[in-house]
């Protein structure tokens, strides 16, 4: 018998609801962390589905799908699946011989490319072995949807050794009825008539932050193209402490030397290219979370462009770069999240929103700088020796650049359209030296 007593629910927020604009444009908005485990003691596929079903708990949304609201009810809301089956979830792969970092790599980017059932819960983890005879890995993906950045890591979280445990609480619950759905639409009608003005004030912000109507238009070069459907990936990485150092000395931060070495790296790509580029202009996310907010997931963050020269020595441009990034950081944070969804929105309701972002200028590249656990994970007992985050691309950005650390290492995953950077390990060893050159 079904009870009538009153069930909680979350609907998508604007920010999720912009990731599945994003989606429809031709590639799906999914992300990926990859944990290669030391596995000189054997973890098998079937002890990781044990180990993940019983942690999915702790994490309600991880077993929970999104499902449009009937007419007159609202926006979309995420419920219960009952039908929620871990084997669905946890699956395994066999790296291809010989191994190794780059065959790895190849699996990660089919992964995310591969879409996720949309009716279940938008995650997935892949057990692959065979990297080497003491390596294996645990590849997570996820709908942006389900996680910013910082989310990601609140699910990573909750999936490896030390999560916290929750007790069974009658999953799964009943799905709202529509009177209950078609209420909650109503007052939120209601509270959103009552900040109208404050919206308003914050729209204002945002197109101020955004840069529209100023000379701010990201510069023509080839980074910016239509992209199709594959992706490759590449990885650079420099020790934590001594990038922190360096960039200390100039006056930055650890996200002001990635940026540096993003901008050198791709000037030198460019110009073998023949392009001469003195200056881009990159998509930098900014989190609106507040301190209690760092373990929930969902969206909660926005992005400010920010035009970066990509000339002179590493440390001197490090040094402009922090200045530049010191002076953007007084825009209100997340508010331009607040006028890309608004225009995502209204463009997607015409059908143009493809049109949009294959021929946007506001942006040539994306890049994220996420601090990670200082300390070393564990998942079934076998050591995470290495974490490599992987962010997504859109529209018309052909490459982008995720940055992570963990244990004492910075990571940073190049992911890029292969038909569109052809050149994609070139530009991975020059972000390398640029890498090494500051730290």
């Amino acid at each position: 018998m079904t009870s009538d007593k009153p069930v909680r629910f979350e609907r998508a927020s604007g920010n999720d609801l912009v990731e599945l604009v994003c989606d429809t444009t031709g590639t799906s908005m999914q992300v990926a962390a990859v944990l290669v485990l030391d596995t000189r003691s054997p973890v098998g596929i079937a002890a990781v589905r044990e180990a993940i079903a019983e942690r999915v708990k702790a994490a309600p949304r991880l077993r929970q799908r999104l499902v449009d609201a009937p007419f007159g009810c609202g926006g979309p809301v995420w419920i219960d699946d009952p039908a929620f089956d871990i084997g669905d979830h946890v699956m395994s792969a066999t790296c291809p011989a010989p191994g190794g970092e780059q065959a790895l790599l190849g699996i990660v980017a089919e992964a995310i490319t591969t879409r996720l059932a949309r009716d279940r819960p938008l995650w997935s983890v892949t057990l692959v072995t065979g990297l080497s005879p003491a390596r294996s890995a645990l590849v997570v993906v996820f709908h942006h949807v389900l996680a910013d950045g910082i989310g990601g890591l609140a699910v990573l979280a909750h999936l490896v050794d030390g999560a916290p445990v929750a007790p069974d609480d009658g999953f799964p619950r009943r799905a709202p009825r529509c009177r209950e759905l078609a209420a909650d639409a109503a007052r939120a009608r209601a509270r959103a008539v009552g900040r109208l003005p404050i919206e308003l004030g914050r729209l204002k912000a945002a197109i101020a932050e955004s840069g529209i109507g100023r000379r701010a238009r990201a510069p023509h070069c080839s980074l910016n193209q239509p992209t199709g459907t594959k992706r490759a990936l590449a990885v650079a990485r420099v020790d934590l402490t001594a990038l922190h150092e360096a960039a200390r000395a100039q006056g930055g931060t650890i996200n002001d030397a990635v940026l540096s070495a993003v901008a050198g790296a791709l000037r030198t790509v460019l110009t073998a290219r023949g392009e001469d580029v003195d200056r881009l202009v990159v998509s930098v996310p900014v989190s609106s979370r507040r301190q209690a907010e760092m373990a929930e997931l969902g969206n909660r963050v926005g992005a400010i462009p920010v035009g970066i020269p990509t000339t002179g020595d590493p440390i001197r441009r490090l040094a402009a770069i922090a200045r530049i990034t010191r002076q953007r950081k007084t825009a209100a944070p997340g508010s331009s999240a607040i006028l890309i969804g608004w225009t995502f929105r209204a463009l997607a309701k015409i059908g143009v929103h493809r049109w949009f972002v294959d021929r946007q200028r506001l942006v040539n590249t994306f890049v994220s700088d996420l601090h990670g656990p200082d300390h070393a994970m564990s998942f079934l007992g076998a050591p995470v020796v290495d974490l490599i985050p992987v962010s997504g691309i859109s529209g018309n950005v052909t490459v982008a650049f995720a940055a992570l650390s963990y244990a004492g290492t910075l990571t940073v995953t190049v992911i890029a359209d292969p038909d569109r950077v052809p050149d994609l390990d070139d530009l991975a060893e020059a972000l390398r030296q640029e890498l090494h050159a500051q730290g």
